[in-house]
């Protein structure tokens, strides 16, 4: 089985503030609620700061999680309402259908893979110097990069994105003939900085979170991408595809 949790962050509170400046901080709150070691299941996780005042954290895991010591630590103990929410997962993976449509949302980190970046580090000039043969993973730092980057991997996760019904054709780069454009937004762009490791390696850590309206095109691909997460850095909050009813009259 699989749970997705929706977990009130108080960004006011002083471990808020640590979980919520690094993402490795954020994911050991994470597995400490989750039964069984860190390497036992996949966990996904997205933080979602519309609000920064309110922010949320959805989690995606396989077992029941239990999310006392988050809300301990950075939530509102003591207040009332709805500290927060696990849902079976089962339902939603059953409406998975052809041809059915779902608003989306997925925080990735876009990278690509290439064996000459344009301006190397020194440690990567070290490499190639040295013979080294192996790719290299860069980012993705622009927002056409990082959105065609998302609709080259849309047929091989079983679905792909809907037309809009309201934005004007944008033009081809092939040629001269215009291309309807695709119901998706990039709504938000982050550059993260943090260290992992008792030697305090660095990390940089590039994000995209995109919005819109996919239609499925595979069941069997999109239930994988949803329970297996979409591009790298998984375990720093990027990967989550989370889908919802369209709103009425869409």
């Amino acid at each position: 089985m699989s749970y997705l949790s929706r977990i009130r962050i108080n960004p006011l509170r002083a471990q808020s503030r640590a979980m919520l400046a690094s993402p490795r901080v954020m994911h050991s709150y994470i597995c400490a609620g989750v039964p069984g070691t860190p390497d036992s299941e996949r966990i996904l996780w997205r933080l979602d700061a519309d609000n920064p005042y309110r922010p949320l954290l959805f989690v995606l895991t396989q077992s029941k999680p239990d999310w006392a010591h988050i809300v301990e630590a950075a939530g509102w103990p003591d207040a009332d309402g709805e500290h927060f929410a696990i849902a079976d997962y089962a339902p939603l993976l059953a409406r998975i259908t052809p041809g059915r449509e779902f608003a989306f949302r997925l925080t990735a980190s876009p990278v690509q893979n290439t064996n000459h970046p344009d301006k190397p580090t020194p440690a990567q000039a070290a490499r190639i110097a040295a013979g080294d043969r192996r790719s290299f993973r860069l980012a993705h730092r622009t927002a056409n990069a990082q959105l065609g980057w998302l609709l080259d991997r849309t047929a091989r996760c079983g679905f792909e994105i809907a037309i809009a019904r309201t934005d004007p054709p944008i033009p081809s780069l092939a040629d001269d003939k215009a291309v309807p454009a695709p119901d998706v937004r990039l709504i938000a762009r982050d550059r993260r900085t943090f260290t992992r490791g008792g030697r305090g390696k660095q990390i940089i850590l590039h994000t995209a979170t995109f919005e819109g309206r996919l239609r499925v095109t595979d069941n069997a691909l999109l239930t994988s991408a949803l329970l297996g997460g979409i591009g790298p850095s998984k375990a720093y909050g990027c990967g989550l595809l989370t889908l919802a009813p369209l709103p009425t009259g869409q």
